[in-house]
């Protein structure tokens, strides 16, 4: 069977690549907007498998990754900030705050029909930021298209008090010891 990431993350591409298994991306297009009274974690699951099962319809005798990643203080949901401004808004409320990342993962396969999902948390602690260093890192990596708008893969672990988790690369964007379990569990041999 052949193995296609839902995304066209390079985020999420990179560490599907340390799996060193042949892949091939192709874009979800799903609509990411929470719905009504649903929880973050929720959220990313639905999403995850959205992402799975939109690109499944179009690869026979496959298993296909989806991913989504929601960032959350309570219920106040911290998306892809897009702009400059948002970004350093995220930050600016993140400042001093416990933040979690919550990271969903869902395998379709698409010979048997059946879906595995999985929801992997990290707990990230901001240090206190002030204004200038925010604008430095801001303007520095640009992260403008990630949850939370900090890159812990980079410059943004300098904005970090701690973190913990299950796994380092959920922060990034794909779990991968939750992906390779669930794709052994697909029948897939890794390594």
């Amino acid at each position: 069977m052949k193995l296609v990431l839902a995304s066209t993350s390079a985020y999420r591409r990179m560490l599907l690549e340390r799996l060193q298994t042949p892949f091939e991306t192709a874009s979800p297009r799903v609509d990411e907007t929470p719905l009504p009274g649903e929880t973050p974690p929720a959220t990313a699951n639905r999403l995850a498998i959205e992402k799975a099962q939109a690109v499944a319809i179009d690869h026979a005798d496959a298993l296909v990754i989806g991913s989504d990643q929601v960032a959350h203080i309570g219920d106040e949901v911290f998306g892809k900030p897009g702009t400059v401004e948002r970004a350093i808004a995220q930050l600016r409320r993140m400042s001093g705050q416990a933040v979690t990342f919550h990271t969903a993962l869902a395998v379709v396969n698409t010979r048997s029909g059946h879906v595995r999902c999985e929801s992997v948390p990290t707990f990230v602690r901001f240090r206190n930021l002030d204004d200038d260093e925010i604008r430095r890192y801001v303007d520095k990596e640009r992260p403008l298209d990630c949850a939370g708008s900090a890159k812990s893969e980079g410059l943004g672990i300098t904005l970090l008090e701690s973190l913990s988790g299950d796994d380092p690369t959920a922060l990034i964007g794909l779990p991968l010891i939750a992906l390779s379990r669930l794709l052994r569990a697909e029948g897939m041999q890794l390594p």
